[in-house]
Order: C-alpha cells, then structure tokens, then sequence
C-alpha cells in the first residue's frame, strides 16, 4: 500500500524538496540563459566561464554532479532511513566541499569542479542546513501523531 505524500515525516519531505532542488540545478545548468556566458562552460576545470543564474561558476561536470546528487537523494528520500542519511551525510559532504573551497586557489588546476566565492558561501550554508535537518528533524514533525524527543526515536 502506498503512503500518503502529507503523511510523510518532515525529514522525508525536506529531503525530498533538497533532492528535487538539485536535479533541478543540475538541469538549468545546461540551459542557455540561465547559465550564462553559456558558450564559455567547460567539461571541467577553473577555466569555465559559465555561471548559473550569473554567479554560481559551473561546468558540465559540475552541472552531472548536482543532478546525480539530486537523483540518488530522490531515490534515498523514499524511506525515513534513507532520507535522514541523505540530508546528514549529503550536509556533511557539502562542508567538505566547502573546505576544499576555502583552502584551495580558485585559479588552479586542482579547482576541477570548479568553485568560486559565491559556491562557497552556498555550499557551507546547504552543508548546515542539510546536516542540521538530518540530524534534528523528527520522525512525526508534521504527521498529525505525538512528537518525540530525539531520544525516543529509532
């Protein structure tokens, strides 16, 4: 039998409204206009002029890696479980991606992805929201049933 959408726990439906967020991102990168100059986009690497939405600097790998995040958290988001590693370890990814950010040149080669100031500041801001909704959204936040403390649950 096949649950509800509104009984879903909160925890689900964030995951799954992240998941969805960036396929969605990882789509528009490749659409002329929103990602613009749109012609100068490489494969990879810092030399990518592109930039989704005029800010973020992205580049095909970089547009791959938002949509097969995206999909895996659709995927994962279906069940409780899955949807609480997705959103803690997925916060948790995003911190690291967020140090590698902050440590390296943006002007060099080892910025493959690439990465500028803008994706920075996102990455630590989804690597917090996504770590703190995985680690703290309760299981029936939203359901109609008792709250339980973060200790009660499985």
């Amino acid at each position: 039998m096949r649950e509800h959408a509104s009984a879903r726990p909160a925890v689900q439906k964030v995951a799954l409204a992240a998941a969805a967020l960036f396929a969605l991102i990882g789509v528009l990168g490749f659409v002329p206009g929103i990602t613009t100059p749109y012609g100068e986009m490489t494969f990879a690497g810092h030399h990518s002029g592109a930039r989704l939405l005029g800010v973020f600097q992205v580049s095909v790998l970089h547009n791959l890696v938002h949509l097969l995040f995206g999909l895996v958290g659709l995927v994962t988001a279906r069940r409780l479980a899955g949807a609480r590693v997705f959103l803690a370890v997925g916060g948790a990814l995003y911190l690291l991606l967020w140090l590698y950010g902050f440590a390296i040149d943006h002007d060099t080669t080892v910025n493959i992805l690439p990465v500028n100031d803008a994706d920075n500041w996102l990455h630590l801001f989804l690597g917090f929201g996504m770590l703190a909704a995985g680690l703290l959204l309760n299981n029936n936040l939203g359901t109609g049933t008792r709250v339980q403390a973060p200790f009660d649950r499985p």
